[in-house]
């Protein structure tokens, strides 16, 4: 029991402490990308630069996520349509010229390194939700909050804005139930040319 206990905290600390080098690497390999987006908010629609948000993580803990701004000052406090009726919207007035473009190819994300750098977040997992999102939950969707959530997932390499909140989940509960070292793999190798190419980007 002891020896079991240990060695799951032994794989849990080596698994913590590949994510942090692989965030600090990425960092790094992407400031050059991150100033010019910086720049480029700044011409379009000022200060400030970055979006920070209450999201739900890890079983059910609230943390506050960092995201590039993409949408016109104020614009968290626009009511938005229900996202377990409907696709997401394709357009949306609130979003910012500069700020499509980010949301197009998911660079408005890679502030969540510093989420994953402060163990808010893990490179793979569910995307992490609102609170007001948690009400649509079924109860045996709860399991969704037994891992940390994501900058990349199981459904933003399924299709992103084109999946609807059900089928989400459902993606999302196959990651938890199937969860290992190659599915990370295999849905960081995926998320390249998604990201690359725009698909399902809203």
């Amino acid at each position: 029991m002891i020896a079991t206990r240990s060695i799951s905290m032994l794989k849990a600390t080596i698994g913590r402490g590949v994510q942090i080098l692989m965030a600090l690497m990425l960092l790094i390999t992407v400031l050059p990308i991150w100033l010019l987006i910086v720049l480029l908010i700044w011409c379009d629609d000022g200060r400030p630069f970055l979006f920070a948000q209450s999201r739900v993580g890890l079983n059910g803990s609230v943390f506050t996520i960092y995201k590039f701004r993409s949408m016109v000052k104020g614009a968290e406090f626009v009511s938005v349509p229900d996202a377990s009726q409907a696709l997401k919207p394709r357009r949306d007035v609130r979003v910012t010229r500069v700020g499509g473009w980010l949301r197009r190819f998911s660079l408005d994300e890679l502030p969540q390194l510093i989420n994953v750098l402060r163990g808010d977040m893990a490179l793979v997992g569910p995307r992490p939700h609102l609170r007001s999102e948690l009400k649509n939950y079924a109860p045996e969707q709860q399991r969704r909050l037994s891992v940390k959530p994501g900058m990349t997932g199981l459904w933003q390499v399924s299709g992103r804005a084109e999946k609807t909140f059900a089928e989400q989940m459902t993606l999302d509960l196959h990651y938890v139930d199937h969860q290992s070292i190659w599915l990370d793999m295999w849905i960081v190798f995926k998320t390249l040319p998604a990201v690359v190419f725009g698909r399902g980007a809203y």
